[in-house]
C-alpha cells in the first residue's frame, strides 16, 4: 500500500526518492565506483574478527533455516540469509579494520552503512547495477548531510556513523524499493527515531563499534521496508521540538541538510583511508612521516612528538591512554604514530603484531596531543596535520600536511584501490582463493553494467 502524507515533503526526501544513475555526473559516478571497490576490501578484511563472527552467527541464526537458501549474501562466508540479517553481518564486518572510507565534513563513514543494506536488498529484488549505485549515492548524500547538520557537538558523544548512518541506510534501501518522496520521509522518521551509538565503548575497548554499523544498516533497512508497507514516521525528525537536533546536538544547522542538493555532490568529497586506524590519527601520522623523511630521522632519533590537533581528535582519542586490544590501539594517537615511525605506515599486520611491542610502546609514550586553534578552526572541512618533533640531538622540527593521503586532493588511483582491496581480502579472509577475489574485484569495477545484482563472490 502506498502511504502518502499531507505534510510538506522535505527536499532531502524528495531528492533521495527520485535520484537516478543518469542524474549523477560522470566524475561522481566514477568516484562512487571507487568507493564501492574500496568497501569490498574492508568487508572481507573484517570477516574473521571475533566481534564480527559473533554478530554474523547471530544474524545467520535469525535468518531462514538452511542459510544457503537465503536471498542475500553474507560476503566472504559462503552463506546467505535474509536481507536484514545479511545487512547486519556485512555492516559489522565493514568497519572493523578501520580502512573504510570517511567524509571529512560530516566525520561519517558512509560505505559501512550504505553498501551492506543496499546490496542485501538489491540481491533480494533483482535490481540492476545502475539501480544499486544510484541508491548508494542517495545514501551517501543523505548520510553526509545529516552528519553535517548534527554538527560538532553531536560527535563529541555520538558516533555519527551509527546515527546519521541509520538515515543513510534508509535512503539507499528506500531508493531501491522505489519509495515515493512522502514514503521516503516516513522512512527518515522511522530511521531517525532508531538512530543510536555512543563513544563510551572506547574507554574499555568494547565491541560496540561493530554493533553500531550493524544496527544502523539493519534499522535503516527496516525503516524503508516499513514505509513501503504504509508505516508512518515522524514528519519532522530533523528539527522537530523532540527530533534529532533537539536530542542530539547543540549546534545543529538545518541548512546543511539541503546544501547544494543536486549540484554539490558530497559523495565525491569522500576520502579513502590509508592507515588502518581512526581517521583522526592520519593527519598527524602523515605529518610525522614527512618530518622523518625530510630530515632522515629514525625512530630512535625521536625524543618527543607534539600533535597539534582539532578538538574532535581529543574527544575521541583522548580517553585511550593505554590500549589493551588491537582495535582500541587504533584510537591511540601514540600507538599509530609509533607504528608509522617504525614501519612507514600503520597497517593491519603492523597493528596485529606490534601494537604492544616494547619499541611501539616506547614511542607511544613520547606522543602528546594539544589543541591547535588553526587546525580546530579548519575542522571538519579540512583535516590539517601538524606536528612538532623534538629530536634527540636537540633539534625542533615542524611537519605539516594539508591533505592526508586518501583525501580528494591527495586521492588513491584505481590501481591503488584495487591493490588495497586485494591486500585487505588476503588479510581478513585468507581462506578465499586469491584468484576468486581478484575476479570479483574485476567484476565490481563494472557494476554499472550489471543487469542484475547477484553474489559479489561468485
Amino acid at each position: 500500500m502506498k502511504q502518502e502524507s499531507h505534510a510538506a515533503v522535505h527536499p532531502l526526501a524528495q531528492f533521495a526518492a527520485t535520484l537516478r544513475w543518469q542524474d549523477v555526473p560522470a566524475p561522481v559516478q566514477r568516484r562512487a565506483e571507487d568507493l564501492w571497490v574500496d568497501w569490498f576490501g574492508s568487508v572481507l578484511a573484517g570477516q574473521e574478527a571475533r566481534p564480527v563472527r559473533s554478530i554474523a552467527r547471530f544474524a545467520i541464526s535469525q535468518g531462514p533455516q538452511g542459510s544457503a537458501d537465503g536471498p542475500s549474501e553474507v560476503i566472504g562466508q559462503d552463506a546467505a540469509t535474509s536481507p536484514m540479517m545479511a545487512a547486519l553481518a556485512n555492516a559489522a564486518a565493514s568497519h572493523v579494520a578501520e580502512q573504510d572510507d570517511v567524509h571529512n565534513g560530516s566525520v561519517f563513514h558512509p560505505a559501512a552503512v550504505v553498501f551492506p543494506p543496499a546490496v542485501a536488498v538489491a540481491q533480494r529484488i533483482g535490481a540492476s547495477g545502475e539501480q544499486l549505485m544510484a541508491a548508494c549515492v542517495a545514501g551517501y548524500e543523505v548520510g553526509i548531510r545529516v552528519g553535517e547538520f548534527l554538527g560538532r557537538s553531536h560527535y563529541k558523544v555520538f558516533h555519527t556513523t551509527a546515527t546519521a548512518g541509520t538515515l543513510a541506510a534508509a535512503a539507499a534501501v528506500g531508493r531501491l524499493l522505489e519509495l515515493t518522496p512522502a514514503q521516503m520521509q516516513h522512512a527518515f522518521g522511522s530511521a531517525g527515531t532508531q538512530s543510536a551509538g555512543l563513544w563510551e565503548f572506547l574507554r574499555t575497548g568494547a565491541d560496540s563499534k561493530q554493533l553500531h554499523t550493524a544496527h544502523a544498516a539493519a534499522a535503516g533497512l527496516m525503516a524503508a521496508c516499513l514505509a513501503q508497507d504504509g508505516f508512518t514516521g515522524a514528519q519532522d525528525i530533523f528539527t522537530g521540538p523532540q527530533g534529532l537536533a533537539a536530542g542530539m546536538s547543540s549546534d545543529a544547522d538545518p541548512a546543511k541538510l539541503t546544501d547544494g542538493l543536486g549540484t554539490r555532490w558530497a559523495t565525491a568529497e569522500t576520502s579513502f583511508k590509508w592507515h588502518a586506524s581512526c581517521r583522526h590519527t592520519h593527519p598527524a601520522a602523515d605529518a610525522l612521516l614527512q618530518v622523518m623523511q625530510a630530515h632522515g630521522l629514525q625512530p630512535g632519533d625521536i625524543a618527543q612528538v607534539t600533535c597539534h590537533v582539532h578538538q574532535g581528535a581529543i574527544d575521541v582519542l583522548g580517553p585511550v591512554v593505554s590500549p589493551v586490544t588491537v582495535h582500541q590501539s587504533k584510537f591511540s594517537m601514540g600507538t599509530v604514530l609509533g607504528l608509522a615511525a617504525r614501519f612507514g605506515h600503520a597497517g593491519l599486520t603492523e597493528f596485529d603484531a606490534q601494537y604492544l611491542a616494547p619499541e611501539t610502546v616506547a614511542l607511544r609514550e613520547k606522543v602528546r596531543m594539544v589543541l591547535d586553534a588553526e587546525v580546530d578552526a579548519a575542522y571538519p572541512q579540512r583535516w590539517i596535520g601538524k606536528v612538532t618533533v623534538l629530536a634527540t640531538d636537540g633539534r625542533t622540527l615542524q611537519g605539516r600536511v594539508e591533505e592526508p593521503k586518501g583525501d580528494p586532493g591527495n586521492t588513491l588511483t584505481r590501481e591503488e584501490i584495487t591493490a588495497k582491496a586485494l591486500r585487505l581480502a588476503a588479510y581478513g579472509s585468507p581462506g578465499l582463493p586469491a584468484a576468486r577475489v581478484a575476479q570479483a574485484v574485476d567484476r565490481l569495477w563494472r557494476v554499472a553494467q550489471w543487469p542484475r545484482v547477484q553474489r559479489l563472490l561468485a
